[in-house]
């Protein structure tokens, strides 16, 4: 019998990615997958270091599964054994290994000397989908100097891959639905000497591969034109915009470009081209400094804006960052009390354009029996809707929406009890 592996993926669609190229070189080393974490010989945690909570989360994990998986060799990897390398390896003495991107490729600690890390793990090969939609990460690290954001310090400068590597991978997924990912999506081949042009020749050439081409994570600044006609061709006009706030001093101090009537005009924008079009960011609540005019200026953005989809996320201090050492922190129960209002605000937008949507006839592309999505929800993130059970996994079904429940759409003829609450 093959020795057999698990992997737990925690974080962002980026990690799942690497979980991914980490599974096609298992495979081609003879290996294979465990039922549970207890049957396997080999556990990988591939560990999400973005924020407090998400660093916890990875401890915590890990921990479990030294416990839960008996005699396996368990190996760390991912942004936590990036970013802490030897830290992570000396406060988890039970752990076989702890390991940054390139595990099992080029296994050992972070190296002590800042160099860009192994490219090796962007480029492998990787598994067909077991889903109709999959993930391509078309670019690694960033180059962008957020106030608040550590992940340039762990994950290195941008670094595009070639056209021809990502092509090969979304042939070889063979997903009628691919997502295009990166820390900064519609900087993808600026670092090799171009710009614009290559994220619009990426997302026309996927496009004419598969049913679906998604774009998640675009900077504001770069939704060029160009690059909205380019999202426009692809009959998925969903433009999920890394906006972060509103305020132009708060952004100031962020170090980000742009603020709410910029942001306003660009959506506008969007909507006179495609009506239909959808829209999803997040922002950040207790940047120091940010004052009640800057809170309310952020309300208001949300009333005015009414996005489809929307996450709100309370500042959390990052060694490295620029805002590490700002003064002007915020008191954790006043940023309670505004991710509480801001949540009940887009809560009920949500619910409304959701709402809207009944009695409407939507092409939706079968994720697994009897749930489908739309252009305007995203895999993983968005809600879903609820069909018939007739309908065959991986192909486009045309349905009636007859209901909504909570950010679930319910197609006719659909029980909407099978709604999560």
């Amino acid at each position: 019998m093959p020795e057999r592996y698990w992997i737990e993926t925690l974080g962002c669609p980026k990690n799942e990615v690497d979980s991914d190229k980490l599974v096609g070189t298992l495979t081609t080393q003879g290996m294979a997958a465990a039922a549970r974490p207890e049957d396997a010989d080999l556990v990988v945690v591939n560990t999400c270091a973005f924020i407090e909570s998400a660093r916890q989360e990875s401890i915590d994990t890990v921990l479990g599964l030294t416990e839960q998986a008996g005699d396996a060799k368990v190996v760390v990897t991912g942004c936590m054994a990036e970013r802490y390398g030897d830290e992570l390896a000396e406060a988890l003495p039970e752990v076989e290994r702890v390991a940054g991107f390139g595990v099992p490729v080029s296994i050992g600690r972070k190296p002590q000397d800042p160099a860009v890390p192994s490219f090796d793990l962007l480029n492998l090969p990787r598994p067909a989908s077991s889903r109709p939609w999959a993930y391509v990460k078309i670019a690694e690290g960033c180059d962008r100097n957020c106030g608040f954001c550590a992940i340039p310090t762990f994950r290195g400068p941008q670094r595009s891959r070639t056209h021809e590597s990502i092509l090969a991978e979304v042939d070889q997924l063979a997903a009628q639905e691919i997502v295009l990912v990166a820390q900064d999506l519609a900087s993808f081949g600026r670092d090799q000497g171009v710009g614009e042009r290559t994220i619009v020749e990426l997302v026309d050439e996927v496009s004419a591969r598969v049913d679906r081409v998604r774009l998640l994570y675009l900077y504001p600044s770069d939704l060029t034109d160009s690059l909205i006609e380019a999202i426009l061709r692809t009959e998925v006009p969903y433009f999920d915009l890394s906006l972060q706030h509103v305020s132009r001093p708060l952004m100031r101090r962020m170090r980000r470009w742009g603020d709410g009537e910029r942001f306003l005009n660009r959506i506008a924008d969007i909507r006179e081209r495609a009506p239909d079009a959808a829209f999803r960011s997040n922002f950040i609540v207790g940047y120091p400094g940010e004052t009640e005019d800057d809170h309310d200026a952020l309300l208001d953005f949300v009333e005015q804006a009414q996005l489809d989809w929307c996450g709100f996320f309370p500042y959390s201090p990052e060694e490295g960052t620029y805002a590490y050492n700002l003064d002007g922190a915020v008191d954790d129960a006043l940023v309670q009390d505004r991710l509480r209002e801001l949540t009940e605000l887009q809560d009920s937008i949500t619910a409304s354009r959701r709402d809207d949507l009944i009695g409407s006839t939507l092409d939706v592309l079968v994720d697994s029996p009897g749930i489908g999505r739309s252009h305007r929800e995203a895999p993983e993130i968005d809600g879903v809707i609820l069909i018939g059970e007739d309908h065959e996994v991986g192909t486009i079904a045309r349905v009636e929406i007859a209901g909504a429940v909570g950010p679930d759409l319910v197609a006719v003829g659909v029980d909407p009890d099978r709604a999560e609450p």
